[in-house]
């Protein structure tokens, strides 16, 4: 069974991701520029499937299998 996403928050400097399977993970804003310099509101708007985090009006999808290579998003 996949691992999924359930909540999403953050603070000043990272983006926490709560696992199903009870993990959490916390990676650095500077990974993806475009929630980096996003308004909180822009930030709440996410949402969760069973593969990854999408902010629609952000244009930003991030998937579990990224988060949990270690993968960040390139360019502004």
């Amino acid at each position: 069974m996949p691992v999924s996403p359930i909540r999403v928050r953050f603070d000043d400097h990272t983006l926490w991701v709560e696992l199903s399977d009870g993990r959490t993970l916390g990676v650095p804003l500077a990974w993806f520029p475009k929630l980096a310099h996003a308004t909180p509101e822009q930030r709440a708007t996410v949402g969760l499937s069973r593969l990854g985090l999408h902010w629609e009006a952000l244009d930003e999808d991030i998937s579990v299998a990224g988060l949990l290579a270690g993968h960040g998003t390139i360019g502004p």
